[in-house]
């Protein structure tokens, strides 16, 4: 199942059409992965503390369908599709809700983020701790 976080689209997201402008989705999307790993118990900054390791991004694929504009509220989500011992593969959406009960949420923006682990200090590729690499498996 898919972690789900809300996100309001402010004036600062946005071009001067009032459409969010497109490298937003980015943020919109490691906020979600950020609040995913926390609502699992792993703030970002207690987990580089706790094991000397961080995420980083290394490969993004985004497909943009509809625009969002200023003051929605979207659900933006993530769900691991592949772990390996250094890296995961999240999917992630950004949705429109249904406006009205019974109807699905629009798809706007989709993404295939790689985010790899590495050491802290030296940024080199290192493995995923193993109770973490267990709670992430798909």
């Amino acid at each position: 199942m898919a972690f789900t976080w809300p996100v309001r689209v402010y004036w600062e997201d946005t071009d001067a059409g009032g459409i969010v402008f497109y490298a937003n989705y980015l943020k919109f999307f490691e906020r979600a992965r950020t609040e995913w790993l926390r609502a699992l118990g792993h703030g970002q900054q207690q987990l580089r503390e706790r094991t000397g390791g961080m995420f980083v991004v290394t490969n993004a694929e985004l497909r943009y369908l509809r625009p969002a504009r200023l003051d929605d509220e979207l659900l933006v989500t993530a769900q691991v599709q592949t772990c390996s011992r250094a890296s995961l593969t999240v999917a992630q959406q950004a949705l429109l809700p249904a406006a009205t009960p019974g109807n699905a949420p629009t798809l706007l923006c989709e993404a295939r983020i790689r985010i790899g682990w590495v050491d802290g200090d030296t940024l080199r590729p290192a493995r995923l701790p193993n109770a973490l690499l267990e709670q992430l498996s798909p």
